[in-house]
């Protein structure tokens, strides 16, 4: 039986069959805590009278089943999360009466009592799949609709969803109902409902294509750290932008941004209802990464309006397409119309190398990967979804043109608005545009799976001038496509400075195109070999680069005086790409690293650089060498927090960071000085999401007393709780780590987010003995995790949870038997093998960090 797996198959069997008219859907949300109401009324038609098909509901208990008048037992219809309906007419009017159950896990409607005062939060989540959790569907992105909410609840909340909310009508003892005008015709997966005790703020954009109503929406407990007037400029600056580049008025008719808890992703673009995480609404110090990151999602979820939202998918093949694209329209628009000009930058830096880890697992795929079932859609759903599709899209930018690029997309939104498409549709459209042939690349790009490497070749005269200069590209032999890269080839020498020091300044850049296994690059015969060699200069293409010998020298030496923030981002890259691939000795990256980081400039650098650093330590230096590393590193992040600027994102980042490294007995006095304000460094200020940080570093070291409770009770409220059960996870103590795993693997009802959190903060390094009896415990787990976790928390357990610090050929060996004979889905399978290839890695890191001695 197929459960809630749904193929593509099936759904097309049923879009040639159906067309659906309406939906109305009636909910209670007063019933119980634990259940509401569900009535669907879904009208369709049928263009075979007397077929049959099926609608989907999901873990409801139904009550009432009506099809065309006539009453359908649901003891025989409702079976494996389907409804069977057999002899349709022409006309068809579908009534499933039900109630359904409230989530934990941030899949249907969520439910959540926020600690801090006993409020009542509700949401939505429905994508991939999970709209069938809160009512009767056609579960299927190309079956579009309009939806008619009505909905009762308390009297006293606020209810929002895709359409205008109106004015509710009181029903008497406390209750009320908002009946919602229909909605425009869209996809199940993207209709909406969130309810609660919120607060909300209304302000409005004007611009050339009228007024667009802009809601503000978060908990009681958050009021004081909604910064509206900020999110409202950013809001204006995108509504701006995007009807300007996609020369197509925004398609709904308001935009509602509810920023709700225990959220599983980042944001969600429900058609004039978008969701996303409170945690972007921070009550403590963040760096100018974290803003960036928050304008980053908000323009994302906003190109969803016309890119997903406005045209959908078919079917879910093209999931990558509507990700990818608002990624790539993301960072465009925030260099072009916020603040955050050199997003670029931080992209390289952080987003893409999440890209390029995931590109070079054994589970990795096409960007436009077959998505023959959901199952499948679950286990695609991934970085080189986002990351990697970003940078092709952005390197076909480049080859087509912006600017027949936007005018393609133009005639594209006006060609299927409030419809469904396939990226062969797109295609046409920028091919129409631009003049160019593109089937070609789609082929090569987005068909194949795998990076390529690019790395310099060259002889020199006796003067120090290439004679001869070719790139090289390989490829991973199970994925070894060489393909077609436009890069620049940048040549930087070290100039001397007035104050007696050098920087490394960029002398010429020639752009190549870069074909096959050898391409030469004759204008670069008879130069002067620079003291920096850097390929794919201004990041034009998706590829991994390497270093010749003088340019790594030139780094380790001098990477902070090279004052372009994007060829730095492009050097740290390769750095670490060098160090994953046992190329470069880990210990030698660290220090590159210490040597560095001070300088840096881009917000992303100076945050994520330190966190791969700090990975190197752990898990890439050879054994015999960790415990003078780890006291190298975690000295050299005390010298960089006391020299970095007060206030600054670099202070805040090192002293994070430096809780993380804290291993000595004089580094943890620190932390427990810096706790207890006897300790203190000037524009550092010690708030509550510091002093978690500084709690779980003593936590790590069995330091963290009564601290924890203590700490917990004075910060009563949801990331209090999660941080606290962190906390408890990272101690090297027998009790804490049971009580950790029984939460995290064995008991479904942990709520999503302090489940991630334990999740995260089980492992740490450096306690391999308590540690080395869950290796057996977590493979055995891994048979039925997928099963009894659910989809969303068995992903996190799996992915987060492998043993990867205890990294052994023992360990692989024990993978290697468990995959020989485990009974777990495809899609647990996966974040295994991604496991066992992370041990690989370091193990390779490790002998080559040993053999540099």
């Amino acid at each position: 039986m197929p459960g809630t797996n749904l193929t593509r198959e099936e759904a097309q069997t049923r879009a040639a069959l159906l067309d659906v008219q309406s939906y109305t859907v009636d909910l209670d949300l007063t019933t119980s805590e634990t259940t509401f109401a569900s009535t669907t009324t879904l009208r369709f038609t049928s263009r075979e009278v007397g077929a049959s098909t099926f609608a989907d509901l999901v873990g409801a208990d139904v009550h009432e089943i009506t099809l065309n008048g006539r009453s359908i037992d649901p003891a025989t219809a409702y079976a494996d999360s389907r409804i069977q309906l057999d002899d349709l007419a022409a006309e068809n009017e579908l009534v499933v009466r039900a109630d359904c159950t409230y989530s934990h896990s941030g899949e249907g409607l969520h439910r959540f009592v926020d600690p801090a005062d006993d409020r009542v939060y509700l949401y939505s989540q429905f994508e991939v799949p999970d709209a069938r959790r809160v009512y009767t569907t056609f579960e299927q992105p190309d079956l579009k609709s309009v939806f008619t909410f009505n909905v009762t609840a308390p009297e006293h909340w606020k209810v929002v969803s895709n359409a205008p909310t109106p004015t509710p009508t009181t029903l008497g003892g406390g209750k009320a109902v908002w009946n919602f005008p229909a909605t425009k015709r869209m996809s199940t997966y993207i209709t909406a409902l969130v309810a609660g005790e919120y607060h909300e703020v209304q302000d409005v954009y004007e611009g050339k294509h009228g007024t667009i109503p802009l809601g503000h929406y978060c908990r009681q407990s958050l009021v004081d750290y909604l910064d509206r007037d900020e999110l409202v400029k950013l809001t204006r600056a995108g509504f701006e932008f995007f009807e300007d580049a996609f020369d197509f008025p925004y398609p709904f008719e308001k935009y509602d941004q509810l920023y709700v808890p225990e959220y599983n992703m980042g944001a969600m673009e429900n058609a004039g209802c978008v969701t996303l995480r409170d945690e972007y609404l921070p009550r403590s110090r963040q760096p100018r990464s974290f803003y960036e990151f928050r304008c980053s999602v908000i323009l994302h979820e906003m190109a969803h309006m016309w890119f997903g939202d406005l045209v959908t998918m078919k079917w879910w093949d093209d999931l990558w397409l509507n990700e990818s694209f608002a990624e790539w329209a993301c960072y465009h628009a925030e260099v072009e119309a916020t603040e955050f000009t050199d997003s670029w930058t931080g992209f390289a830096n952080a987003r893409k190398q999440t890209g390029y880890r995931q590109d070079q697992m054994p589970s990795t795929h096409p960007i436009a990967a077959d998505n023959y079932d959901l199952q499948a859609v679950e286990v695609n759903f991934d970085m080189i979804t986002y990351a990697k599709g970003a940078s092709v899209l952005k390197q076909l930018v480049a080859w087509v043109g912006l600017d027949p690029f936007l005018a393609g997309l133009r005639q594209y939104f006006k060609d299927f608005a409030y419809g469904n498409s396939e990226f062969t549709d797109l295609l046409s459209a920028l091919e129409t545009a631009s003049g160019r042939e593109l089937e070609g690349w789609a082929k090569e790009w987005l068909q194949t799976a795998g990076v390529n490497t690019l790395a310099p070749q060259f002889e020199l005269d006796a003067d120090g001038n290439y004679t001869s200069f070719s790139v090289a590209q390989s490829a991973h032999p199970d994925w070894p496509t060489l393909r077609r890269h436009r890069i620049g080839i940048g040549l930087y020498d070290a100039q001397p400075t007035a104050d007696g020091g050098t920087r490394l300044v960029r002398r010429e850049s020639v752009e190549v195109d870069v074909d096959g296994a050898s391409t030469e690059i004759p204008a670069l015969v008879g130069k002067k070999q620079p003291d920096l060699l850097l390929l794919n200069d201004e990041d034009l293409t998706y590829a991994k680069i390497r270093l010749d010998e003088r340019s790594l020298a030139t780094l380790i030496s001098g990477l902070s005086t090279l004052e372009d923030s994007l060829a730095r981002a492009l050097c740290w890259g390769a750095a670490w790409d060098m160090t994953r691939d046992a190329e470069l000795a880990a210990t030698d990256f660290v220090r590159l690293v210490l040597a560095n980081i001070g300088s840096e400039t881009d917000a992303w650098g100076v945050t994520r650089i330190p966190t791969y650093a700090a990975q190197a330590v752990s898990m890439m230096t050879a054994p015999e060498h960790r415990a003078a590393l780890s006291a190298e590193w975690e000295q050299g992040l005390r010298t960089l927090l006391e020299a970095a600027a007060p206030g600054s994102d670099a202070q805040l980042t090192f002293a994070r960071t430096y809780a993380g490294a804290a291993r000595s007995k004089a580094a943890v006095r620190d932390l427990v000085a810096l706790l207890d304000g006897e300790l203190s460094f000037e524009g550092l200020s010690v708030d509550q999401d510091l002093r978690w940080t500084l709690i779980g570093g003593l936590a790590r070291n069995g330091e963290a007393d009564e601290r924890i409770a203590a700490e917990l009770a004075a910060d009563n409220t949801i990331s209090g709780q999660e941080r606290a059960a962190a906390a408890r996870a990272m101690q090297p103590d027998a009790e804490a780590k049971e009580a950790a795993w029984q939460a995290a693997f064995v008991d479904a009802g942990t709520p999503n987010e302090t489940h991630r959190s334990i999740v995260l903060a089980f492992a740490p390094s450096g306690q391999d003995e308590i540690l080395t009896p869950y290796v057996d415990r977590y493979l055995e787990a891994a048979d039925t995790l997928w099963d009894h976790l659910g989809t969303h928390k068995a992903s996190v357990a799996l992915e987060f949870g492998f043993p990867r610090v205890l990294a052994s050929d023992e360990l692989l060996a024990k993978v290697d038997a468990w995959l020989e004979s485990t009974p777990a889905p495809p899609a647990a399978k996966r974040y295994v093998l991604e496991g066992r290839a992370d041990v690989a890695r370091f193990l390779a890191a490790q002998r080559r960090d040993a053999q540099a001695g």
